[in-house]
């Protein structure tokens, strides 16, 4: 059986890709690796089967084009990668899926909820679960007595930290305002960092969660990190990503856990993390598992059979080839 398998602005995912070409050996299936992206010189666009360039996502012919190549190369499933596309594969599921691609993507309502932090925040509340303390640069400097600094500042919509700074006083706050106006402010949340990759199937039902601490980080993605058997934040991070609407797919949802085992939740991505390989490497082969649901397997998904205390410790690589290579951006 063949499957060919599509990875969207497909960038520097060396890792997420040979998760999958694993999944695929151990399915024995015969699959393309199919990378697109708007740059020729993306570092995985030489490591996947065929490499297509194509326009940024926010381009008005970059559906058709992207449409066009699911249905040319029959791809069987689209994985979306970076932030800024996710709106857009969640509008237009129904678009791929009429071509015979299922997308990796939730719905456009959870989608905005993960994108948007103001919403993500307020879904939280709203839901009961646990969260920090959210507010506008207004809110804070018209009562800066009731926020405890230092706080951290981001852009609402941001994503792999850029934008992101500690602020130590109101002055810091109100200088950084002016470099930026996209800023939401939250308090600092005590104990150490987290991610939880979530895998949630097409009926909504959580079948596994893979907690790590964050041991090092660098540009937003874990660059040292080691699985965790918490239950307790298993089960709450269950909880939130079968609440969320219509959620599919990889999942991953950020916090810190204090000693006293609470976990404070402060983001949510409808997406693959950056550390998805380490839970991947632990025994949750989110890959697989994707792959099975789309052809009718039975899953051998499971909670938490998956190795606790797996340590993961990053480095760089890098693809060679010429410079002529690289201009003629491989069609």
């Amino acid at each position: 059986m063949s499957t060919s398998i599509l990875f969207s602005s497909v960038g520097r995912r060396a890792q997420l890709i040979d998760c999958f070409r694993r999944s695929l050996r151990a399915l024995d299936l015969k699959g393309s690796i199919i990378g697109i992206d708007s740059s020729g010189s993306a570092p995985a666009a030489y490591l996947v089967d065929r490499f297509i360039r194509v326009p940024r996502c926010d381009s008005s012919d970059f559906l058709e084009t992207t449409l066009e190549i699911c249905q040319k190369h029959k791809v069987a499933l689209l994985v979306p990668t970076i932030d800024t596309e996710l709106p857009f594969y969640a509008l237009h599921r129904e678009r791929f899926k009429a071509v015979g691609t299922t997308v990796a993507i939730s719905t456009q309502e959870t989608v905005e909820i993960c994108v948007n932090k103001t919403l993500s925040n307020r879904w939280l509340l709203t839901n009961g679960f646990p969260t920090v303390r959210q507010g506008t640069v207004a809110e804070v400097l018209s009562q800066p007595s009731d926020w405890e600094f230092p706080l951290i500042a981001k852009p609402y919509r941001g994503s792999a930290s850029i934008g992101v700074r500690i602020l130590n006083s109101v002055d810091s706050l109100i200088e950084f305002s002016k470099e930026r106006s996209d800023l939401v402010v939250e308090e600092i949340a005590k104990g150490c960092e987290h991610t939880v990759n979530v895998f949630v199937d097409r009926f909504g039902r959580c079948l596994c969660a893979v907690p790590h601490h964050r041991l090092e980080v660098r540009a937003g993605e874990v660059a040292k990190g080691v699985t965790v058997k918490d239950l307790g934040v298993m089960e709450l991070v269950s909880q939130v990503s079968e609440r969320l609407p219509g959620a599919y797919g990889a999942l991953n949802v950020q916090g810190f856990l204090s000693p006293d085992s609470d976990f404070r939740i402060t983001e949510i991505n409808a997406r693959f993390g950056g550390g998805y390989p380490l839970a991947h490497q632990a025994g949750a082969d989110f890959a697989r598992w994707l792959l099975e649901e789309l052809l009718g397997l039975a899953s051998s998904a499971s909670f938490d059979s998956w190795q606790d205390g797996l340590a993961m410790l990053r480095y760089d690589t890098a693809v060679f080839l010429s410079a002529k290579e690289m201009a003629s951006q491989r069609p």
